[in-house]
């Protein structure tokens, strides 16, 4: 097992006013690129120090240079037009909203610019805690995917997402090149899958689950097999404006997540609440892979308690033993731009300090 960190981070922050107000001028015409790159370094100096303040053994940039985490998937890649996607419904607690990727797929995909490149650059300069990198999965895909529209370039989504794995893991290698050595995947496709109305979804756009689980997952580890490099996967049931896509427990998913994605040495699942289930499906994970429990809620103000986060840490280390385990949020703050409508700044930094003083309270 690699180097364990006990207190982790997801990903994206709440983005400050400023660098929102900041994002609206530029696409305004209203900054220059020079003046704009100014406020990104602004809110990402912020950021970073804000979560080594807090004694945070892991760090990232907020996700502050994009709109959403799925930058890579719906703004950096050629062979996409702007038709809406098939539906994907997110849920609250009183209503449903839908989703559509602003794109499908209707060509052979490839890459625009890597972004990450100089999110890590910029960020190995300023961090002094291991600093975290972030890509979407490449089996996201699936939610730009047409049977009518994609298959003039692809016999079956599954030949697509290959070609999604390949371009992140070519720029994976130059990230690993560079000196970067831990990178978060972001699945809520994996985490999704558990709930009937997105499985029934993918399975009428021609991906049977059990291809998912077998072949899908398969194309999914390909792409961290990157040498020096700290694989972590975060699954998710999706996280916009407080609203998540899919409930249930890891049941489904745990035997062909921890038995297939063997390149991934970190698997971070959402469990800040009864829709992720039990641990019981933990006592799957082979001995050699660190779990990080997502016990601490970014889509609500309420600040949890340590004493029950730390009951929980015991009670899942049933499973798995006590070390191998850390804690984090269950998603990021701000998967996208406009952010999470029911947490503050104030509330995230209580939450991620929260993050910090169990871990070192456990560990």
């Amino acid at each position: 097992m690699s180097q364990v960190f006990h207190s982790d981070v997801i990903g994206s922050l709440l983005r400050p006013g400023y660098l929102t107000r900041g994002r609206d001028a530029y696409a305004a015409g209203d900054l220059t690129p020079a003046e704009f790159k100014r406020i990104e370094d602004r809110a990402v100096d912020q950021a970073i120090a804000m979560q080594e303040s807090l004694g945070l053994d892991v760090v990232t940039d907020g996700e502050f240079r994009r709109f959403s985490f799925l930058d890579q998937v719906v703004s950096e890649i050629n062979g996409v037009e702007p038709i809406e996607g098939a539906p994907i419904r997110f849920k609250n607690a009183t209503e449903d909203w839908v989703w559509h990727n602003p794109f499908t797929v209707t060509g052979k995909i490839s890459q625009k610019r890597k972004i990450t490149l100089e999110e890590f650059a910029y960020n190995r300069a300023m961090a002094t805690k291991q600093i975290k990198i972030t890509f979407p999965s490449p089996l996201l895909f699936y939610s730009s995917w047409s049977p009518e529209l994609s298959t003039a370039a692809y016999k079956d989504a599954f030949e697509l997402f290959a070609d999604a794995a390949s371009i992140i893991r070519s720029e994976i290698a130059d990230l690993a090149a560079m000196g970067c050595t831990y990178i978060q995947i972001d699945a809520p496709d994996i985490g999704s899958i558990v709930g009937p109305e997105n499985r029934e979804t993918r399975e009428r756009l021609g991906m049977p689950t059990e291809r998912t689980l077998t072949e899908g997952l398969d194309i999914f580890n390909s792409v961290g097999d990157v040498p020096g490099v700290t694989f972590g996967v975060h699954v998710c049931k999706g996280n916009n404006m407080s609203q998540w896509m899919s409930e249930g427990g890891y049941e489904l998913t745990a035997e062909a997540m921890f038995s297939r994605l063997t390149n991934f040495d970190v698997f971070l699942l959402e469990y800040d609440d009864e829709r992720s289930g039990s641990f019981e499906p933990l006592a799957k994970a082979p001995s050699d892979k660190q779990i990080i429990l997502g016990l601490v809620s970014s889509k609500t103000t309420t600040l949890e308690s340590a004493a029950d986060l730390t009951a929980r840490i015991h009670e899942a280390a049933r499973y798995t033993g006590l070390e191998r385990l850390g804690i984090s949020t269950q998603c990021g703050f701000s998967s996208t731009l406009p952010g999470a409508n029911l947490t503050t700044e104030d509330i995230q930094e209580q939450k991620l300090e929260l993050v910090a003083e169990v871990a070192n309270t456990v560990w």
